[in-house]
């Protein structure tokens, strides 16, 4: 059989909700403040919880991307998931038409989808079993946010959602890409969204002894790297990218803004929730993703880590740096946007992707914040507490997961 030129991938639109904002500028300049969008929460009352503090994204109307009607029926974690994908083509100024929806195609994905939806229902059934929702399946599964996305566009390419914990989106993408190299879509509208702020689940995390309880000082409390970090902030969110085939893209005249370069996926095959010692799974799916790329490792300039913020993850991050990178290591500039976002669970692939090509576009690296103790275990360089100028060509974004899922993304600035 003959072989066929590799088909190329490029990011022609995005959009984002973060706790710092609604739209991907209100939250770029929020990243670049080195501002932090955690806060005590108002959502519900924290009585008796160890932990009271988490990202909220306090100014979402879904009546902006939805009807009432659709709204009452959907869970705000595929709110999110339409909402984005509406900025996300609204920014690529790309339309679904009727001749262009079975080439257009939905990958989103969420680690814990509905789970507000569900716990409302399991409270409503405990008290009468009759006043359970008709809407309450369709409103919790994973898969909906890419189901309400295609319905919402008329995407009737491939569709589906991933589920991988906090890699969850990063697989996305990379499933999203792969779609498009094997000719099966010209379009994919790839993301993720987490919307899972509820007591049950911060009790849940502070069982696990994940969550970080620096409770009087909520701006602080997302620490990675730092000596004294002492477990992640939850926090709700969501982004999307548009990725196009790229002579699909020219031949529309979009404006193209970086490419997706390389995607490598890995296990650990460890535990549930905690890395080996030295990530080998990391090691691995980033190797795979410089050789999928074609790239040597000399030519990443920038790092997007998982940086979670937890004892375990920053120290092992940190070791499977050096040991793809050896003596670059050294120079690479790596933040964890996590100190600002807080961790967004099943979003963060997507969310941390889309901070890569704007860290590219506009030459500017977002802080790591709150790094202010040095630990021995973390000793690179994280670009602590402010923004640098410096313009890279090559961005790596790291996701983990538990369950020891690994995903690497290289991300490549558009020189036109």
């Amino acid at each position: 059989m003959e072989e066929r030129e590799r088909r190329r991938v490029v990011v022609t639109g995005m959009g984002l909700i973060t706790p710092l904002g609604v739209g991907v500028e209100r939250s770029w300049e929020g990243l670049t403040a080195g501002r932090s969008g955690i806060g005590p929460i108002t959502r519900f009352d924290t009585t008796g919880l160890e932990t009271t503090i988490a990202g909220e994204v306090k100014d979402f109307d879904p009546l902006r991307y939805m009807d009432r009607k659709e709204a009452r029926r959907t869970d705000r974690f595929a709110q999110f998931s339409v909402a984005t994908a509406a900025q996300a083509l609204a920014d690529a100024k790309l339309e679904i038409a009727p001749d262009l929806a079975s080439r257009v195609g939905v990958v989103f994905g969420s680690g814990i989808g509905g789970v507000s939806t569900l716990v409302d229902n399991i409270l409503v059934h405990d008290k009468d079993p009759r006043r359970v929702s008709p809407f309450m399946i369709p409103m919790m599964i994973v898969d909906m946010a890419a189901g309400e996305v295609a319905m919402k566009f008329r995407a009737k390419g491939p569709n589906m959602g991933t589920v991988s914990a906090c890699a969850s989106s990063a697989h996305a993408i990379g499933l999203a890409t792969d779609t498009i190299r094997r000719g099966q879509a010209d379009v994919m509208l790839a993301g993720g969204a987490e919307s899972g702020l509820i007591k049950v689940a911060i009790g849940a995390f502070n069982a696990m002894h994940a969550l970080s309880r620096r409770n009087d000082e909520p701006e602080k409390a997302s620490r990675p790297f730092d000596k004294e970090r002492d477990g992640f902030v939850f926090a709700e969110a969501a982004g999307c990218l548009i990725l196009e085939e790229l002579a699909f893209a020219r031949a529309r005249g979009a404006r193209i803004l970086a490419e997706i370069a390389g995607y490598g996926a890995t296990a650990d095959a460890y535990h549930i929730t905690a890395p080996p010692e030295g990530a080998e799974g990391q090691v691995r799916a980033i190797r795979m993703a410089l050789e999928d790329a074609g790239l040597d490792r000399e030519r990443i300039g920038y790092v997007n880590a998982h940086g979670t913020s937890t004892p375990p993850n920053d120290s092992s991050e940190t070791a499977a740096l050096k040991t793809v990178f050896g003596e670059h290591a050294r120079k690479l500039a790596i933040s964890s946007t996590k100190s600002m976002t807080g961790h967004t669970l099943g979003a963060a692939g997507a969310i941390e992707a889309i901070i890569c090509i704007l860290a590219m576009r506009d030459g500017i690296l977002p802080p790591t914040i709150n790094q202010e103790v040095p630990d021995p275990e973390c000793d690179l360089d994280y670009i602590p507490n402010a923004s640098r100028r410096r313009q890279v060509d090559h961005s790596l974004s790291n996701s983990m997961g538990f369950g020891g899922h690994d995903v690497a993304l290289i991300i490549s600035r558009w020189a036109a």
